[in-house]
């Protein structure tokens, strides 16, 4: 027995020091996958547990100004990578080809596994996802699902970033912070409040390129089955898997979602103030009111909505006739 426990830390060892990138051994949380691995355990259990028992006896939090604050950073946040890996490689550098990871020190390959950790490092800051939601007790929006695919996805990134930081699949990362940019950007206006309705009339449309990245990331990734190209294989298949996961995820919430008004409120949505149910509950007071106490006002019929990702904004039913259908996050790809 002893040699066996003997056998798997030589093992382990072996793993990270000699067949993962010395170049980021150094870096932060890069020495060992168990703060990482701690970190996203701790997540889950504030999740599902410790957040909501804390929140029992507490009335909801006013957020709306911290969630616009939130927003414009996730947004500014996903656009700086998003330069980033444009200018580290795939901005006409990289080959959508096939592209083996640089492990020399080329200040460009440099740049490309910074970015990479930046990337990784932005699947914590999406954990304020979660926190707003039990904050603003919405703990519906906390599903298994939900807590698993962004409790999942920091030691996923921290894997490809041990290994592989730049190559082939850093594509997926790509085309994720660009989706970011966007949904955060929508989130952000809708949490400013029902005189912006009027500028995300798109709302549907988020959905559909969140499927068409989804498409692209695994077409991309398993082209490589067919293509002789020096770059794990593990890794392509990965996050190619990832991506075909998302896109049915995704496609039947689209489905249940916009097919049918029968199911307009099945699935991942966004809360949609009942205004009359509001006026009700705060004695006649007005439509601003109202709006001021958004987190203690949703109407019921929101209850069961399903989150697979951020729903971080605020809607009334007068732009609900463009803009009442909600998005998962994924990224949530979350």
């Amino acid at each position: 027995m002893a040699t066996l426990v003997l056998d798997i830390i030589d093992g382990y060892h072996d793993i990270m020091d000699n067949q993962s990138d010395p170049r980021v051994n150094g870096w932060s949380m890069m020495s060992s996958p168990f703060p990482t691995l701690f970190i996203c355990l701790f997540y889950a259990y504030f999740s599902k547990v410790l957040g909501p028992k804390l929140m029992e006896n507490r009335k909801p939090f006013d957020l709306r100004n911290v969630l616009v604050v939130y927003n414009l950073f996730q947004t500014v946040f996903s656009t700086w990578i998003f330069y980033e890996y444009m200018m580290s490689g795939w901005g006409g550098q990289y080959s959508f080809r096939c592209q083996p990871v640089d492990y020399s020190n080329n200040p460009v390959a440099l740049r490309m596994a910074r970015t990479c950790w930046w990337y990784y490092f932005s699947k914590f800051t999406e954990f304020f996802d979660t926190l707003f939601f039990i904050l603003r007790k919405k703990n519906e929006h906390v599903s298994t699902l939900h807590v698993i695919h962004h409790g999942c996805m920091p030691m996923s990134v921290w894997m490809g970033m041990k290994f592989a930081p730049g190559g082939h699949s850093t594509f997926f990362a790509l085309l994720n912070t660009f989706v970011h940019i966007i949904m955060y950007a929508y989130y952000m206006v809708a949490a400013l409040g029902p005189r912006f309705a009027k500028y995300i009339w798109w709302k549907k449309y988020l959905t559909s390129l969140q499927m068409v990245q989804f498409v692209m990331i695994f077409a991309h990734q398993f082209q490589l089955l067919f293509i002789d190209c020096n770059y794990p294989k593990s890794f392509m298949i990965w996050i190619g898997l990832h991506g075909v996961m998302f896109l049915f995820l995704f496609s039947d919430f689209y489905r249940e979602r916009y097919s049918t008004k029968k199911n307009q409120h099945k699935g991942a949505c966004m809360p949609v103030l009942d205004e009359k149910e509001a006026s009700k509950q705060s004695n006649g007071s007005s439509k601003a009111k109202a709006a001021a106490n958004y987190p203690n006002d949703y109407s019921a019929v929101y209850s069961s909505c399903y989150s697979n990702g951020v729903n971080n904004g605020y809607m009334t039913p007068a732009s609900a006739s463009t803009a009442s259908t909600s998005t998962a996050d994924s990224r949530k790809t979350k």
